[in-house]
């Protein structure tokens, strides 16, 4: 690089890459075809160097996605060395615990080049709408159920995509068009990426990006050190109980703070189970980092200077370290609790930063069936519960955390499935009762208007009592979830066939309260009353 990199320098650089991705991830939502990209969000755009180390992520990516991307480009590097790329490939794979820990999440890179070297990596995740084998659900029990395992290969040599690729994907999936029209709505992604970021560097004079992504990782690792350094050194721990599966799954969380770092471990969780929510390490320590960058250093974009001083670990064969062939379509329903734990455990250390626990994971319903054609048809829908309260605020209702995943519109369920959505509402009382309120979940009824039966399965948790969204500093638990077919609550981690004319309510969880109810604002009761939030008995 031939200028000094002064402060306004870095930053004009530092914002033009990051506005590259975002102007990507913009291209990609445009020319997108499922409702899980273009309407939910559920997918990332990334710039990294040319080893693999982040620099610039799309403004609006899942945050999970912050570390689970460059550790795949680093994958790739180890089956594709530099030395063994040309311009145009583009490599992918959907591998468990080389990828983001479900099949279908599918994860792509584009080496940019400049003076025939490689200089860069542009790179893209999405989940895709259908990767074969049984619809997602927790209750598959390894991992070749839950569809088609893509390794690590060149999806594109020189600009051409590998037709023996898209056959095999075409044959094996619900929705080809869908699926191939996502996938080459993250190859324009990364085109634009590349394009940018070269237009970039030929307007600047930069050979390298090397220096500029050192700074970019210098500082703002210098600024989480001096984050951690302003908390108190010592150790804080954290349990957190889900739903499981027969009986609940403990989460052990210890966090230790010590010269400018900090350590999680995970010992003394649960072990891997023989179903679906087991989750990948990659995915575990993206959201330790998420969890710790939100409380610590919220303003500093995401890149590897961020991550430096943080180290995670978990046993192998944990249910947050899990082996193969675990399966993992469902890992978020585990995975999710992870940032949770992490605020909760610096709740006496940063009380003015904390919030109650949230009603999440995240729910969704995955469906599959046959249209009237004949065709098969598949899709996915998400939906959110309450967040958590806090000492400033109530939880904001219906709000994805901390995946920032968008609840499907109405709008685009009924014209992408055969579903009629009977009804669509704010729950009353789900939200733990505060000084300040948790956000309350909603109840969405769907019916099945097809002529043939649908299978359906749910992404959902905290539907037991001792799993609800706990308060904080005397708050109270949210409110569980339920998943009630035909007026009957049933097992949500199972699948479930829906007849033609049966319905089928979703009641997402609400999230805890922060301080004691007594302590809450009698006008503010009355206008939770007036909306709907709180019954008018609980404030009579």
């Amino acid at each position: 690089m031939n200028q000094t990199l002064d402060a306004i320098t870095l930053e004009l650089l530092w914002t033009r890459m990051i506005s590259i991705v975002d102007e990507a991830a913009a291209a990609m939502v445009r020319t997108s075809f499922s409702t899980i990209v273009r309407e939910s969000n559920d997918f990332a755009c990334v710039l990294t160097t040319a080893d693999g180390r982040s620099v610039a992520q799309a403004t609006n990516s899942i945050p999970s996605f912050m570390n689970t991307m460059p550790r795949t480009i680093r994958h790739f590097l180890e089956e594709y060395p530099l030395d063994q790329l040309e311009p145009g490939d583009v490599l992918i794979t959907n591998d468990i615990w080389q990828g983001t820990g479900h099949l279908p999440d599918i994860s792509v890179a584009k080496p940019i080049f400049k003076g025939g070297k490689v200089v860069a990596w542009a790179g893209s995740v999405a989940h895709a709408p259908d990767i074969g084998g049984r619809i997602r659900s927790a209750d598959a029990r390894e991992v070749y159920e839950e569809g088609l395992q893509i390794p690590i290969m060149k999806v594109m040599r020189k600009g051409e995509v590998d037709p023996t690729f898209e056959r095999i994907i075409r044959k094996n999936v619900r929705e080809p068009d869908q699926v191939m029209g996502d996938l080459f709505a993250q190859f324009t992604a990364l085109r634009m990426i590349e394009s940018r970021m070269l237009a970039l560097m030929e307007e600047r004079g930069l050979d390298e990006i090397d220096t500029l992504a050192g700074e970019i990782h210098a500082r703002s690792e210098k600024a989480m050190r001096e984050a951690i350094r302003a908390l108190p050194e010592g150790v804080y721990k954290r349990t957190a109980i889900s739903d499981g599966l027969d009986h609940p799954i403990k989460l052990e969380l210890t966090l230790t703070i010590k010269d400018g770092e900090i350590t999680v471990d995970y010992d003394g969780t649960d072990a891997q189970v023989p179903r679906s929510i087991n989750v990948c390490l990659a995915y575990t320590i993206a959201y330790t980092c998420y969890g710790l960058r939100a409380v610590l250093l919220p303003n500093v974009p995401n890149n590897e200077g961020v991550m430096a001083p943080i180290h995670v670990k978990a046993p192998e064969g944990c249910i947050l370290n899990s082996r193969p062939p675990a399966a993992g379509g469902a890992r978020a329903l585990i995975g999710h609790f992870v940032p949770m734990m992490v605020i909760g455990a610096l709740a006496d250390a940063l009380p003015d930063r904390a919030i109650a626990a949230v009603g999440s994971p995240l729910w969704c319903v995955n469906l599959s069936g046959t249209r009237e054609s004949g065709t098969p048809f598949t899709n996915l829908f998400f939906m959110n519960g309450g967040y958590g309260g806090s000492h400033k605020q109530d939880g904001a209702n219906v709000l994805s955390w901390p995946s920032n995943i968008s609840s499907t519109p109405v709008e685009m369920i009924e014209k992408m499935s055969p579903l009629h959505v009977r009804h669509r509402q704010l729950r009353t009382d789900a939200g733990g009762a505060g000084l300040h309120r948790g956000g309350t979940g909603q109840a969405i009824a769907f019916e099945n208007r097809n002529k043939t039966p649908i299978v359906v399965s749910f992404m959902a948790e905290r539907t037991r009592d001792e799993a609800a969204a706990q308060g904080l500093a005397g708050g109270e638990p949210g409110a569980p979830g339920a998943v009630i077919l035909n007026g009957t609550v049933v097992n949500p981690k199972v699948q479930h066939v829906l007849n033609p004319g049966e319905v089928v309510e979703l009641l997402t969880p609400g999230g805890g309260g922060f301080g004691p109810a007594a302590q809450r604002d009698p006008a503010a009761a009355q206008r939770d009353a007036q909306d709907g939030y709180t019954s008018a008995v609980a404030h009579s």
